[in-house]
């Protein structure tokens, strides 16, 4: 996932604890199990990204509303 995170970074040992039945599983896949496992996380973390910025524009727009109104409520009578 491009521009979600420094690829160019150093990478850095962790300990995580995995059921063994999906680590057994997953290490069967073609590919690094590392590269894999960083891919689901750069996806994770740009989705969390989308929603709070999904959750502070629709805050904006819900405070722009209650301030000055809505453009459609000037002409619902219209319709």
């Amino acid at each position: 996932m491009d521009g979600v995170y420094d690829r160019r970074a150093p990478k850095r040992d962790i300990t995580l604890s995995l059921d063994e039945d999906i680590l057994q599983r997953a290490q069967s896949l073609p590919g690094d199990l590392s590269e894999r496992v960083e891919k689901m996380l750069a996806d994770e973390v740009a989705k969390a990204d989308r929603e709070r910025r999904l959750d502070a524009t629709i805050n904006a727009l819900n405070d722009f509303d209650s301030r000055y109104g809505s453009f459609a409520d000037e002409h619902l009578d219209h319709l």
